[in-house]
């Protein structure tokens, strides 16, 4: 599975062999947005065409198009993860929501700078 980014959204895209096309579908947000295409170049055009098509009715609707995420999380981990996460952020100074932010923006720009493509 490879993922791609617009304005701010990313979908993720897989290929269906059985009926020889890619098809892909934003992520991150609850409104259903889809787009396929039978090649990459036109894969991409129908992904950039269903981010717009998707704000300007919105726009139009007098609905707030999504944004992905709100900057809240909640997780549950193990106990002794968080007493060693806990003890990490203090010895470099930092509350734990910031030493845990900093992780996480690490792990999300090298994982996605992976996957996905521009």
């Amino acid at each position: 599975m490879t993922a791609i980014a617009y304005r701010g959204y990313f979908a993720n895209v897989e290929f269906d062999a059985e009926d020889e096309i890619f098809a892909g579908r934003l992520a991150g947000i609850n409104d259903v947005v889809g787009f396929h295409a039978d090649n990459v170049d036109d894969l991409k055009s129908a992904f950039r065409e269903a981010v717009d098509d998707y704000i300007e009715t919105c726009a139009k609707t007098g609905k707030t198009a999504e944004k992905p995420y709100s900057g809240q999380i909640m997780v549950r981990i193990d106990p002794a993860v968080h007493a060693q996460a806990a003890l990490a952020a203090q010895l470099t100074g930092k509350s734990l929501t910031k030493w845990t932010e900093e992780r996480l923006r690490e792990a999300a720009e090298r994982d996605t700078a992976a996957a996905v493509a521009v």
